[in-house]
């Protein structure tokens, strides 16, 4: 009867699935994928603002990629959370993933990402990630000069601010003190875009943002008028006007010094059945810490959470209960609001024979 249950329940689950047009075609090829939340529904994202983000919104992202030792496709979904969205859209962003995840036979690896500690994996689908302000109604498309309201974005490039290789263009204050001389900035007035680059910004630095300006001017049909200045420019009173004025700016190492991270233990805990008839009852219980976790702890039958320090993962085992697989990601989130750990971790679901390496590495440490 128990297993009737469950099957019926998958059923329904893919049936509703099947049911969003999002997921049409979806999962077939190697492809990256974006949608946006939009008033409950899964809206698409034009290819040509992939890697744009607002922090006012939730976003689904499917990486549908081919191991080249073989035929088979493997897919990653994350849900992106913006620091200003709603909680519904948030939870109807997470529900949906679930429902992706079911359209695609419950094989993705799933992610939980939050605006501006998102993980290397999800930055690597993207040569420049863009947060802006606002949400869904606010996207920039065409430009009219007296209601456009001006927008100062930080360029961070490679190896500053813990990135690795690729930038993040985000939206800070009109403000001199959103400066510092070791990055670039861009100062946003629609049709005039002007490139700040502090004293100490590297060459690749410089030569990424003017790259940015060049596509922005793109999206507005080249009419975007672009000015450099540097930072010993004396005559840059059109960037100091459009920033609300001139004030002393923050070194490099001002603007990123390294706090002392908190030491943390990492930690594995089980999610079990605590008897077979009472399948939906569910035992959280820790089973290692520190050195003594280790990849032989894992139990096909079980759901494990382990906590790296760094990085969230719910583990679920082939011969796992569906109400352990349904329930992991839930209770990987209860565990960071119940334990005060940071709550811009990313959240990471991976299943037992598909966990990628990243898993192995992160438990490895």
């Amino acid at each position: 009867m128990l297993g009737s249950i469950v099957q019926l329940d998958k059923k329904a689950r893919l049936d509703a699935s099947n049911h969003e047009r999002a997921w049409d075609g979806v999962g077939q090829k190697v492809e990256l994928r974006i949608w946006r939340i939009k008033q409950f529904e899964v809206v698409p994202v034009p290819a040509n603002e992939y890697g744009q983000f607002y922090s006012g919104d939730s976003y689904i992202i499917l990486n549908t990629w081919k191991d080249p030792n073989g035929p088979q496709l493997h897919y990653d979904v994350h849900f992106w959370l913006g620091l200003s969205t709603t909680q519904d859209e948030a939870g109807t962003a997470a529900y949906k993933t679930v429902e992706l995840d079911d359209h695609l036979g419950t094989l993705p690896i799933q992610h939980r990402e939050v605006e501006g500690y998102e993980s290397d994996l999800f930055r690597s689908y993207f040569k420049v990630i863009r947060i802006l302000d606002g949400g869904f109604e606010t996207g920039f498309h065409h430009v009219q000069v007296k209601d456009y309201t001006p927008r100062l974005l930080h360029f961070h490039g490679p190896d500053r601010g813990g990135l690795k290789g690729n930038v993040v263009l985000t939206q800070v204050p009109l403000s001199y003190k959103s400066l510092n001389s070791g990055d670039t900035f861009i100062l946003d007035k629609g049709l005039v875009l002007i490139q700040w680059n502090g004293s100490a910004s590297s060459p690749a630095e410089r030569v990424r943002a003017a790259q940015i300006c060049r596509q922005l001017d793109d999206e507005r049909n080249g009419q975007a008028k672009v000015i450099v200045f540097e930072e010993s420019d004396n005559d840059a009173s059109e960037f100091w006007e459009g920033i609300g004025g001139r004030g002393p700016i923050k070194s490099a190492s001002e603007a990123y010094v390294q706090g002392t991270e908190p030491s943390f233990t990492k930690v594995l805990y089980s999610i079990s059945r605590l008897s077979e008839p009472a399948a939906g009852n569910l035992k959280f219980s820790k089973v290692a810490e520190g050195t003594a976790v280790q990849r032989g702890l894992l139990n096909s039958g079980d759901v494990f959470i382990y906590d790296d320090g760094s990085h969230v993962w719910a583990w679920i085992g082939k011969h796992a209960s569906a109400n352990e697989r349904r329930q992991a990601m839930s209770y990987a989130l209860d565990y960071i609001n119940q334990n005060a750990r940071p709550i811009y971790l990313t959240v990471s679901r991976v299943i037992e024979g598909s966990e990628g390496s990243h898993f192995f590495e992160a438990l490895a440490k």
